[in-house]
């Protein structure tokens, strides 16, 4: 099964059958590509309650917290369908990412250990001296990994949880765009820099390094990415709005 649909596992027995259904829900769509063109976006209950191997009640309690989260919105006589934000806040929430994760790379040049660090060159070296483009599907999710990585390195929880109310929709933009514009390449050169920064203990190298990649992302995604709906999704998101 591709990230353009929902990867889901059969519910452990051993907690609340209600809150380990949403736990598991919410996670099968944070790691799910749902700006890619192609993605699914819409959730068969019938099929969600036979993959996970429940009954249709503790799914729609489920479904009905993370439709208040904002994450899904049913639509009568239509489904339930998976909410993209709109373009204009994809590109706050790029610049809200750029100044946590910069942030988390000042307090890396201060707090962290070398081989905290050197966690982060084990993401990158491998990519150095190959050619990535024909390794995108890998390389696109070691490239998460390492922004993930200088979040939690920060150590700082606020930030980190911050953040984590951002990930499902950045992750997706950075999974959806590695491949355009040549950006593999040029985001494996950055991370290089940007270890280089951490690794010398160049705080304001640092920080600004990781901020400029990722404001490079959301200039990426204003001038090229097209965030157009489908029917179904227009519908859904205009029920958001009423």
């Amino acid at each position: 099964m591709s990230s353009l649909e929902l990867k889901v596992t059969p519910i452990d027995q051993s907690a609340t059958l209600k809150e380990r259904t949403y736990k598991a829900l919410k996670a099968a769509i944070e790691q799910m590509n749902i700006y890619d063109k192609n993605a699914q976006l819409r959730l068969d209950e019938r099929q969600l309650s036979t993959q996970f191997g429940i009954s249709r009640t503790p799914l729609r309690e489920a479904l009905a917290r993370l439709e208040h989260e904002g994450l899904i919105r049913t639509i009568p006589r239509r489904g339930v369908f998976l909410l993209r934000k709109s373009k204009q806040d994809i590109l706050e929430m790029i610049t809200l990412w750029a100044a946590l994760e910069s942030m988390a790379a000042r307090i890396i040049t201060l707090e962290a250990s070398d081989a905290e660090i050197g966690t982060l060159r084990e993401l990158v070296e491998k990519y150095e001296d190959q050619e990535v483009d024909a390794n995108l599907d890998e390389y696109s999710d070691a490239n998460i990994e390492f922004h993930q990585r200088i979040l939690k390195l920060s150590k700082c929880k606020i930030l980190e949880e911050t953040a984590a109310d951002l990930f499902m929709h950045v992750r997706a933009i950075r999974a959806r765009t590695i491949g355009e514009d040549n950006r593999a390449f040029r985001s494996v050169i950055d991370h290089s820099h940007i270890i280089e920064a951490l690794e010398a203990r160049d705080t304001e190298e640092a920080e600004r390094l990781v901020r400029e990649h990722t404001l490079n992302l959301r200039a990426h995604v204003e001038r090229h990415l097209d965030l157009s709906l489908g029917e179904a999704e227009e519908n859904a998101q205009s029920e958001v709005v009423a």
